[in-house]
């Protein structure tokens, strides 16, 4: 699709826009709160459906590095199948 992903198990949790000025983490509804809360002008849901059930769009210049970090690790977790989540 023109754009870099990131993937555990064959599932995406993370991708880059094509300017790499943004990038989405599949996020919970929860957690994607936390993250509207804690940096409103870096993180807001993604458009559509895909916003309201939790991803989340991340604008890269405006983000702080350890909220991004902190945001990827969850959408990691959130995607990753339960055999790699029990080895952690």
């Amino acid at each position: 699709m023109n754009h870099p992903d990131f993937r555990v198990g064959g599932k995406i949790f993370a991708t880059l826009a094509p300017g790499l000025t943004e990038g989405m983490a599949k996020l919970t509804p929860e957690q994607q709160q936390n993250f509207l809360r804690m940096e409103p002008s870096s993180f807001e849901p993604a458009s559509g459906a895909w916003g309201v059930k939790g991803a989340t769009m991340i604008r890269l210049a405006n983000a702080d590095e350890g909220a991004v970090r902190e945001a990827l690790h969850a959408a990691w977790r959130n995607t990753a199948p339960t055999r790699l989540l029990k080895d952690l």
